[in-house]
């Protein structure tokens, strides 16, 4: 009886310490799908674009409009490319560990061929290592922190983006303060998050360049009441300038100036640029993109969207997607081609340099990337917040 129970002992034991080299040898067991993820050569059929954006939350009107016009570049393209290209939609609610979640998901599945976005700068730099070591091409249509592609917090060979960074932003809102408004002082409130401290930054080294004076503020996103902050805006401010993301946010301190008696020219940033959130009359806004309205040869696609998506307008942060989603699938195509059917994603990132689009959705054509991975030749465009709360081209 005691050998009997001796020996069930033993292979208890046996069997606990089975588990526990099971345990450890795991991570190692690991690595190997990882690798081959990254180098998988997929079908072409089978191939998948994901979208990341926050959908939700105080930006949701940024991702829903940005996910509106990719959804819509994916069924153009694929008739006009007879390819079958699906897409993933990702909300990164303006949360950078999120998107750090979602960026382990999409690499961990390896039909997904390229990432349009993510949208925000923070996003972008909390992806950055994960999309980089998996050779996943991303493609921003919205962020704009210079260091993303230069200097500083440069993310990866994977990153692209269709829009100018703040480094031309900021001289450009800077000169118009200047120039137009007849700045002498200005107020910058960033909200201390990495796309409004840069963009404060580079707008305030333009600024002083130019001898105007410049004091520089800050709050939290999560404020709402800027009454105390307003209290602060000197007297003889000519702009206080905002380089937010959330655009009721700019709406509410824009009235708590004007509830103050204060004067000074409200100035928001690309990333308050919503005719529906932000409608502060005689309010600036500066933006990457242009009305696309007033572009002919967008006219049939921008018909083709509405129909799409009855009783929405086109906004500043569709169009771009639509770019960026277009030269995803290009590249796409064209790795397909050469492939013979099949697909990996380094055979997509060495070909998003060479696209080039004939009719550009924002305007002329599109000329590629430069060395930076920025692209060739683009600028800002400046609106005023008219009574009916529509925006109209100053600059």
């Amino acid at each position: 009886m005691k050998r009997r129970t001796g020996l069930f002992a033993l292979l208890v034991a046996l069997a606990a310490l089975a588990v526990v080299a099971a345990a450890y040898a795991k991570p190692a067991k690991q690595a190997a799908p990882v690798a081959a993820v990254r180098s998988a050569a997929v079908p072409c059929s089978k191939a998948k674009i994901a979208i990341m954006a926050p959908l939700t939350g105080d930006a949701g009107f940024l991702g829903v409009e940005q996910l509106s016009w990719a959804k819509y570049a994916i069924t153009v393209q694929n008739k006009l490319l007879g390819t079958k290209i699906g897409l993933y939609q990702g909300d990164t609610q303006l949360d950078p560990a999120l998107a750090s979640t979602l960026a382990q998901r999409y690499v961990s599945d390896p039909k997904t061929m390229a990432i349009i976005g993510p949208s925000t700068s923070g996003a972008v730099v909390a992806t950055g290592p994960t999309l980089s070591a998996a050779k996943l091409a991303a493609i921003s249509p919205s962020a704009t922190r210079v260091s993303l592609t230069i200097g500083g917090d440069t993310v990866g060979n994977h990153f692209y983006r269709v829009v100018p960074h703040d480094g031309i932003q900021g001289p450009s809102d800077a000169a118009y303060m200047v120039n137009k408004l007849k700045a002498k002082k200005v107020y910058i409130v960033d909200d201390q998050e990495t796309y409004s401290t840069g963009l404060a930054d580079t707008a305030t080294v333009a600024l002083k360049a130019k001898g105007v004076t410049v004091i520089r503020d800050s709050v939290s996103q999560t404020v709402t009441d800027f009454s105390s902050i307003v209290t602060k805006v000197p007297g003889d401010t000519d702009v206080v300038f905002l380089p937010w993301q959330q655009p009721p946010r700019a709406q509410i301190f824009a009235q708590q100036m004007a509830e103050q008696g204060k004067k000074a020219k409200i100035f928001g940033s690309d990333g308050t640029n919503d005719p529906g959130k932000f409608k502060f009359k005689g309010a600036l806004v500066s933006n990457f993109a242009p009305d696309i309205t007033g572009i002919a040869q967008d006219k049939a696609l921008i018909a083709g969207w509405l129909k799409a998506n009855p009783g929405d307008k086109v906004g500043s942060f569709g169009p771009p997607t639509y770019g960026a989603t277009q030269i995803a699938m290009l590249a796409i195509k064209a790795a397909c081609d050469a492939g013979g059917g099949k697909v990996t994603r380094a055979a997509v990132l060495a070909q998003v340099p060479k696209v080039r689009v004939k009719q550009w959705i924002l305007g002329d054509s599109w000329g590629g990337f430069s060395a930076t991975h920025d692209p060739v030749g683009a600028k800002f465009y400046i609106f005023e917040i008219q009574a009916d709360g529509s925006y109209k081209l100053v600059g």
